[in-house]
Formats: structure tokens, C-alpha cells, sequence
């Protein structure tokens, strides 16, 4: 019984891995879309959303039946409960990168306002927080964990530096504030993306030590 308990555990780690690649090629795709001015990357981006979505609800699936089937230990109850936690997340950030990709074709039609510097540094840095709070579920690593939590105040600053600058455009001439708000929309989703990322570091936390960041010990 273990063993079979114990090959569904990789079948979900294998999941989420896979969940994880869609959502990172889909804020890659995303933002490519923006740089490039490319309404099929865009598109890529908007139709992954809906692979994103099937593959939340079959993971979805998978910890329902490791709950219903099995008899899991306090750890594995865990484990499998931050796991429905994270593909909550995880399908929020392909919603998110969707959104992106929505407003990236309104704005290809015609040039940017300004050279687009910090938002592509955003993405990157926001792909790697995604990427590193799923591998650290899938190792177990703690560390790893700390240190998505930890990169957050990253992806704040190049926020703040893209609203700032966004700021000082449009105060330099009015007529760009219209997609100035639209870069900004932009990269509030990227800061919203980093928040998720947090959200499932945090899980991949508790799934170890049996404690939220909220104080909860579970």
C-alpha cells in the first residue's frame, strides 16, 4: 500500500512540474509578446491558459484521491494539502500572464512610449521565483523556499522603479500617459506574479515544517 502511495506522490510531483513549465513558458511567451510586438506570442500565452487551467483540475484530482484512497501520515497530509494550495496559485499566475498578453496586442499596433528596460528584468525574475518555489516543493528544500520568499523584495523595487519612471514620463508629456498606464497594468501583474510565487514558497515551507508564515501550526 505504501508503495503505491508513494508512486502517486511522484506522479504529483511530476504534475506539478509540468504545471510549473506551462505557467513559465506562458510568462515567457508573454512578455515576449510585449518586447516584440508579437500577437502570437500573445496568443500562446492566452490559449496556454486554458491547458494551465485542465491541468489544475487534474492535479485537483490526483490529491483528492491520495486523500480519499489513502491513509496519509501527518507529513504526507501536508504535503498534499500544499498542494492544493500551490495549483491554486499556479493557475492565477497563467490567468495573470494571460492578462498580459491580452493588453501586450492592444499595444502592438503602434511604437512603445518608452524603451522597455525593467519590465523584461520583472519577468525574468519572476519565471526563476515560479521556477526555484516549485523545484523546492518537489526537493523538499527549505532553503530554496526561504530564499523565493527572500527575492520578492526584488521584484517590489523593479516595480517601484517602472512606476516611478512611468510617473515621470507622463509628467514630461501628457499625451503618453494612456499606455503609460498600460505598462503599469503590466507590470503590476508581473508584482502580482511574484506574490503568488511567495504564496507557494510559503506552502512548499509548511509541506516541511508543519508551520505557515501566518503563525499556524497545522
Amino acid at each position: 500500500m505504501r508503495n503505491r502511495f508513494e508512486t502517486q506522490l511522484e506522479e504529483l510531483n511530476t504534475e506539478l512540474i509540468l504545471m510549473g513549465g506551462l505557467i513559465e513558458a506562458s510568462i515567457s511567451s508573454a512578455v515576449k509578446a510585449l518586447i516584440e510586438q508579437d500577437k502570437e506570442q500573445a496568443q500562446k500565452a492566452i490559449l496556454a491558459d486554458v491547458e494551465i487551467d485542465e491541468k489544475e483540475k487534474e492535479i485537483e484530482s490526483l490529491c483528492l484521491k491520495l486523500l480519499l484512497q489513502q491513509q496519509p501520515v501527518a507529513r504526507d497530509l501536508r504535503l498534499i494539502s500544499a498542494a492544493l494550495k500551490m495549483i491554486t496559485d499556479m493557475e492565477r499566475i497563467g490567468d495573470q500572464a494571460a492578462d498580459i498578453s491580452e493588453i501586450a496586442i492592444y499595444l502592438s499596433d503602434g511604437p512603445h512610449v518608452k524603451k522597455l528596460e525593467t519590465i523584461p528584468e520583472m519577468a525574468k525574475a519572476t519565471i526563476k521565483m515560479v521556477s526555484d518555489s516549485i523545484d523546492a516543493f518537489v526537493r523538499k528544500d527549505l532553503v530554496l523556499a526561504e530564499a523565493v520568499i527572500d527575492a520578492d523584495d526584488i521584484v517590489d523595487e523593479l516595480f517601484l522603479t517602472v512606476k516611478n519612471d512611468l510617473i515621470a514620463l507622463i509628467h514630461g508629456n501628457a499625451e503618453t500617459g494612456g499606455q503609460a498606464l498600460d505598462l503599469l497594468m503590466i507590470a503590476k501583474y508581473f508584482e502580482r506574479i511574484g506574490d503568488h510565487a511567495v504564496n507557494i514558497a510559503e506552502w512548499v515551507s509548511f509541506s516541511i515544517t508543519g508551520e505557515h508564515k501566518s503563525g499556524r501550526v497545522l
